[in-house]
């Protein structure tokens, strides 16, 4: 077994009560009541599960070091007491990303959108695990898997990460993206 591999099931259990779910731009998707995230392989559909989506966690990519250890200075584990809210936000970029080089992809995302620069302000409040989905085996509808998880208190400042995130010209690549905001019982 994979022990970077994570499904996320959305259905009707789970400890995460799906409380706002949008879809950005694409295909939508249907909506749960739950979400139910294993560390694991979950072989087929559960009774009551609408969709099953994979991810591997995986080294980060697009980082220099400094950044990486910036990154590693500030970042809180997902599942804190008080981090009772989250969202899992899977998104897809469009083939005119995946045609670029490395160090092209890279010059769009911190070099022009400063995504690390951007997400370092809001550590270590709010908390996130990216999973790559392109290179598993199968069709995955995703890319990317993020989920983040941060306190109430915290809920403004996770809007403004979002929301700073989509103005930037990384997320003119994006042609799927849902938003499930979550809060754990």
């Amino acid at each position: 077994m994979n022990p970077r591999l994570f499904t996320f099931v959305g259905g009707n259990t789970g400890p995460w009560s799906v409380i706002k779910f949008k879809t950005v731009t694409g295909e939508p998707m249907p909506e749960p009541k739950k979400l139910n995230i294993v560390n694991g392989p979950v072989p087929a559909l559960p009774e009551g599960a609408q969709w099953l989506l994979r991810g591997v966690t995986s080294n980060v990519r697009y980082v220099e070091r400094d950044e990486k250890e910036q990154l590693d200075s500030k970042q809180a584990p997902l599942g804190r007491p008080e981090a009772t809210h989250g969202a899992l936000i899977p998104i897809r970029k469009n083939a005119q990303w995946w045609s670029l080089t490395q160090n092209e992809r890279r010059a769009i995302f911190e070099d022009r959108s400063h995504h690390t620069a951007t997400g370092l302000k809001y550590l270590p409040g709010i908390a996130r695990r990216l999973h790559h989905c392109r290179d598993l085996e199968g069709s995955e509808p995703f890319d990317f898997l993020t989920l983040f998880d941060y306190a109430e208190a915290d809920s403004a400042a996770f809007e403004d990460l979002v929301e700073a995130l989509r103005a930037t010209e990384e997320w003119k690549f994006v042609d799927r993206e849902i938003d499930i905001r979550l809060i754990r019982a």
